[in-house]
């Protein structure tokens, strides 16, 4: 899947356990503005409503070259699963902690599909940790590099 937009703070504050990709529902527009990878995922989430998952807070600009009298770039857009996903993610999003996180939106083939990650929130201390051992590599590469 060729990436068009990435939820890069999305890996700092979560740990995967699973990731599945979705269908999403958009229109013209939208098509065209996610093709020329504008728009961002920072803050959108997956919640399941009444049996179906929506992609909630994800922002698409509206099109310049469309009519936008009454388009909202923050609506929510309907994610397409098969159901027996669906009955997954509503079993597993019960347990306390879990989330539903969409970690990208790309290309595959020439549909335009959400990646959505089964999440756990990460602590504080986990992020430091995390951190640290980034600023501990790239030290050393730049170490290894000077000599």
């Amino acid at each position: 899947m060729k990436p068009l937009l990435v939820n890069k703070k999305a890996r700092f504050e979560y740990e995967f356990i699973e990731t599945l990709t979705a269908g999403v529902v958009l229109t013209g527009g939208e098509v065209k503005m996610l093709r020329n990878s504008k728009g961002s995922l920072q803050g959108s989430f997956v919640r399941l409503i009444s049996g179906e998952a929506w992609l909630i807070n994800a922002q698409i600009p509206p099109y310049p070259y469309a009519r936008n009298e009454d388009y909202d770039p923050k609506q929510s857009r309907k994610l397409l699963l098969k159901k027996k996903e669906l009955e997954q993610l509503a079993a597993v999003t019960k347990t306390k902690g879990i989330t539903l996180v969409p970690t990208m939106i790309g290309l595959d083939g020439r549909f335009i599909k959400v990646e959505v990650a089964i999440a756990r929130g990460k602590n504080v201390r986990d992020r430091r940790e995390q951190i640290r051992r980034r600023d501990l590599e790239r030290q050393t590469a730049r170490d290894l590099k000077q000599y």
